[in-house]
């Protein structure tokens, strides 16, 4: 499967359905439930929200932020984002998050139910414009579908990237990456970049907080420890010494 062919799909359903793109949030308490998780959450300063869509969750940063910046490729999401979010600390901007590079750096980056529309092959890339984006010790703050979600999708078996079918109200239909990512391999992913990472199972969906190597951490031979999930399922690895 053409992985940019994909992605365009994906864009054009995001695009189509922004008058659809809140459903989920009126119809799920879960999905209500998680977005007050962001006052126990260490959203400070400077904040880059990636793949903001409709906004759901961009007033609540802003009410922890000095400013946020939230980015999305859809230009019809970040209307509603915008009718969502009038604040003068929020700056809303269209950009492919595949191709586009912050200009400056940030305290936090946030995404919520990104990563999963992110290709396997181009995580790397993108944990390293994560990083790219982020003051030292900044943090990133990610919350996602975990694989007990999948139940709920209709998943396309047999690609070389994992897809899932949605479907909008007209009837027309669009193919969408979607990973369902397991906390410990995730988290031993992002320590082999060299991150520390904490994340937390909740429900179906996980929440994780991480940080990037320092030039100094960068320069180190990692002991490679394994991460083991503490008592409360919580998954949290160091990052290499």
């Amino acid at each position: 499967m053409d992985e940019d062919v994909l992605l365009a799909e994906q864009l054009a359903y995001y695009r189509a359905g922004a008058a659809e793109y809140d459903r989920p949030y009126a119809e799920r308490h879960d999905l209500r439930k998680l977005l007050t998780v962001v006052d126990d959450l260490p959203v400070a300063g400077d904040v880059l929200e990636l793949a903001c869509g409709t906004g759901q969750w961009t007033p609540l940063l802003a009410a922890r932020a000095r400013s946020v910046t939230a980015v999305d490729a859809a230009a019809e999401v970040l209307a509603l984002a915008r009718t969502r979010t009038a604040s003068p600390t929020v700056r809303f901007v269209q950009a492919d998050l595949f191709e586009w590079q912050p200009s400056r750096r940030y305290d936090t980056v946030f995404f919520a139910f990104w990563l999963s529309h992110v290709p396997p092959a181009r995580l790397p890339g993108f944990w390293n414009t994560v990083a790219a984006a982020l003051v030292p010790h900044g943090k990133a703050i990610f919350i996602d579908d975990g694989p007990a979600a999948a139940a709920a999708e209709e998943v396309v078996t047999k690609q070389s990237v994992p897809v899932a079918l949605r479907r909008l109200d007209d009837g027309s239909q669009y193919r969408i990456v979607k990973v369902f990512h397991d906390a410990r391999t995730l988290t031993d992913d992002l320590t082999a970049l060299g991150w520390s990472v904490r994340i937390r199972p909740v429900a179906e969906n996980f929440i994780g907080i991480a940080e990037p190597p320092t030039a100094a951490d960068r320069g180190e031979e990692s002991a490679g420890r394994p991460a083991r999930p503490g008592p409360d399922g919580t998954v949290n690895a160091p990052r290499p010494r």
